[in-house]
């Protein structure tokens, strides 16, 4: 028969937890080490994205071929306007049908479906196609941002890197996201905001291991910028905010009414969706019926052609009159949302920051300030209300335009949208995609409640126990007549457990027949997985899995004497207390 001593004390050791705040270990180090791959390859990848957009503006507006920055409104008029966008987006719809799908809508809500339910897998084919066809749809006049496109891209670059290693997908996870936040602080100089996006909608943890490669990642890129893109605030403008009470709470009410305007636009955008879901044509040819929209958009007010970077300046330098800025917050919001409920290829984030700007600015004509300090609380408004990001928002509006010092308000106005968002809208304009497919996403972080507890806080103390001398003929019988659970703990003389019986075993030994062997000798080959009373809740869940057992003996740590079991059953009370805590009212 085994040493049941011997085995008893390494599956001890084997199961007792290293007890700490955090679960970092060295592989940490390992994936910041790799993050400055990921780093690297999310900054090219920005200025590769950045000269395709210039390289097709150049070619299709202009007739020249050249990677230099060129604005398209310095070419908009006349029939251009409504053949460009058409021909750029039949050429997307060509590359989607034929190339990749994955290359359609704005790319956050695919790399999140990666994330989640791909194991952070993305191919080669959408690393290329993706800054490709963004690059021909927003240089055809398309009304999107390059943020979309570059954090697919991004993240298909660390996705790629990280395949290349033997890592699981949870390490995976961590360096695609490194990669996206790499390509969002390249294109836009703000490393703290792609960090928070990570966090708010991209990442669903927060763990050491993901979040110092996510920093690492985030860091490389900003340090790169300056050689590849530029350096400095991308839309830095002169004027201040009022400070004081009186100013945070005017600061909340334009958040109140961003909110509500990013619940119509989301709304909206699903309703043409919607639409051209019905149409009799295959979806290759809606992205070129958008863009028909586009240009005639165009025609009406060429600045919602593009990215539009050039109309954000000049919303924050508060150069626009309210006329100008109330045509291009309905001017641009209805030819992006129609473009991107095509189905084309682009981004979220610049249209937003147009349309809250615009909202803002407008507000501002009567706010103490004026329109163009405004506009950046607008900007943050609408933004933290569509994505569901109040944090990134908030210091997205302040990295983009290096006004730090107006925090307090673009966290009023992101806190105050994001409260009217959730509680008049199911999903943000991210999810909401992915939930049509069938998947639902829950945004909430909370602590694990199998964390908060102990085993010895939860087993059944003193359990039935069968004695190890007990014979086969005896055991069969017991479980026949007196049996009341499933499974007993098999202890030999000193109360140490060797294993555990079931009804299954019973069942088997009955059909064998009779025989005087006893239950330590069939159990003498098998090993036990036990934990001891200071073994946390979730550790002793995962060995659970590992093991695939419903059931763990506790024993105590100095003796090896049983001295409890945990079902499956015992685990879910902890959460059954949560449940409690969260819905039972008193005082």
């Amino acid at each position: 028969m085994t040493d049941i001593t011997s085995v008893r004390s390494t599956r001890i050791a084997a199961h007792r937890p290293r007890l700490a705040d955090h679960s970092a270990d060295k592989r940490m180090l390992v994936l910041a080490a790799m993050a400055v791959v990921t780093g690297t390859g999310g900054a090219l990848a920005a200025w590769i994205l950045l000269h395709l957009i210039a390289l097709v503006i150049n070619l299709f507006w202009f007739q020249r071929l050249s990677a230099q920055p060129a604005e398209i409104i310095d070419a908009a008029s006349g029939p251009l306007v409504l053949v460009v966008p058409v021909v750029g987006s039949l050429i997307v719809g060509l590359m989607a049908r034929y190339g990749s799908d994955k290359i359609r809508g704005h790319g956050i809500p695919e790399a999140i479906e990666a994330i989640l339910y791909g194991e952070s897998k993305l191919s080669p084919r959408v690393a290329i196609l993706k800054p490709l066809s963004s690059a021909i749809s927003i240089g055809s006049g398309g009304p999107f941002g390059a943020e979309g496109p570059i954090i697919m891209t991004g993240g298909a670059i660390g996705s790629l890197f990280a395949q290349r290693f033997r890592l699981t997908a949870a390490e995976r996870k961590t360096l695609l996201v490194a990669g996206a936040a790499a390509g969002m602080t390249a294109i836009f100089g703000t490393p703290v905001a792609a960090i928070l996006l990570a966090i708010e909608v991209m990442l669903f943890e927060w763990k050491p291991r993901s979040f110092v490669p996510l920093i690492v990642s985030a860091l490389v890129a900003f340090a790169w910028r300056p050689l590849l893109v530029g350096q400095g605030a991308l839309f830095p403008f002169d004027g201040a905010l009022p400070g004081g009470a009186i100013a945070l709470l005017l600061a909340a009410g334009l958040g109140c009414v961003s909110g509500i305007l990013a619940i119509s636009l989301s709304s909206a955008l699903y309703r043409v969706e919607d639409g051209f879901h019905r149409l009799p044509i295959h979806w290759m040819w809606w992205p070129a019926l958008g863009a028909v929209v586009v240009g005639l958009g165009g025609l009406l007010e060429p600045r919602v052609l593009g990215a539009g970077y050039a109309s954000i300046q000049d919303l924050l330098d508060g150069r626009l009159l309210v006329g100008a800025m109330l045509l291009l917050l309905t001017a641009k919001g209805a030819v992006w949302l129609v473009a991107l409920g095509s189905g084309t290829s682009g981004g979220v984030l610049a249209p937003l920051l147009i349309i809250g700007g615009a909202l803002g600015g407008v507000a501002g004509h009567w706010l103490p300030g004026g329109s163009g300090p405004w506009a950046m609380i607008g900007m943050a408004g609408v933004m933290s209300a569509a994505m569901r990001a109040p944090l990134t928002s908030a210091v997205f509006a302040a990295e983009l335009t290096d006004h730090f010092a107006a925090l307090p308000m673009t966290v009023a106005a992101s806190g105050a949208a994001f409260a009217v968002a959730v509680l008049l809208l199911k999903r943000s304009i991210l999810t909401e995609k992915i939930s049509r497919r069938g998947r639902h996403i829950s945004q909430e972080f909370s602590v694990d409640p199998l964390a908060l507890g102990m085993a010895g806080d939860l087993m059944t103390r003193d359990p039935e126990t069968l004695s190890d001398g007990l014979t086969i003929t005896e055991a069969v019988r017991y479980f026949e007549s007196s049996a009341r659970h499933r499974s007993y703990p098999v202890v030999d003389a000193g109360n140490r457990p060797i294993g555990l019986v079931s009804r299954r075993d019973a069942l088997r030994w009955q059909q064998h027949g009779d025989d005087d062997t006893t239950i330590g000798d069939q159990l003498s080959d098998r090993s036990l997985p036990i934990v001891t009373p200071g073994t946390p809740a979730d550790a002793v869940a995962n060995l659970m899995i590992t093991e695939e057992t419903g059931r763990i003996c506790v024993v105590a740590a100095d003796t090896g004497v049983l001295v409890g079991i945990i079902s499956r059953q015992d685990l879910l009370r902890s959460r059954a207390a949560v449940l409690r805590g969260e819905m039972e009212r008193s005082r």
